[in-house]
């Protein structure tokens, strides 16, 4: 019985002294009469909770080729396989940011993915209520043979 009731004191306790509010991407903020605070310019989008997602110029496909034709593989290691995860934000103005290698297999493979990314064109923002927005993007590039 004592854990318990440690246990909800510390539940109260966190509750009470944690953040205030945390807003979900799919939520507008709204002001005190109701109204819709258009989004600002610092925060980022999940693309699950905008209306219009980010776009490489021509649509996926173009995106992938992009990967396959500037991805140059290690001559280190040629027998290489794997996975590359990473993030990066498509900001207002369509210029990729905050580029990050979340999962390797090694051998540069990560460098030479930020690398790629960084030779992107513009991609077409996220929108959300009609304005553009700055939204994460997560991408899996596997390397093969």
């Amino acid at each position: 019985m004592k854990k318990f009731l440690i246990l909800v004191l510390i539940g109260f306790t966190q509750s009470v002294f944690s953040q205030k509010e945390i807003r979900r991407a799919h939520e507008p903020t709204k002001d005190i009469n109701g109204n819709i605070i258009p989004p600002n310019e610092i925060d980022i989008y999940n693309p699950l909770g905008i209306d219009v997602k980010p776009e490489f110029p021509g649509g996926t496909e173009e995106f992938h080729q992009f990967i396959d034709i500037n991805y140059k593989k290690s001559n280190k290691r040629p027998t290489l396989q794997g996975k590359v995860f990473a993030t990066f934000i498509v900001e207002i103005n369509g210029s990729l940011s905050d580029i990050k290698i979340l999962r390797d297999i090694g051998s540069y493979s990560g460098e030479e993915l930020v690398r790629v990314l960084k030779l992107s064109p513009r991609w077409k923002p996220g929108k959300l209520n009609g304005k553009e927005v700055r939204t994460i993007y997560s991408l899996v590039v596997p390397v093969q043979l």
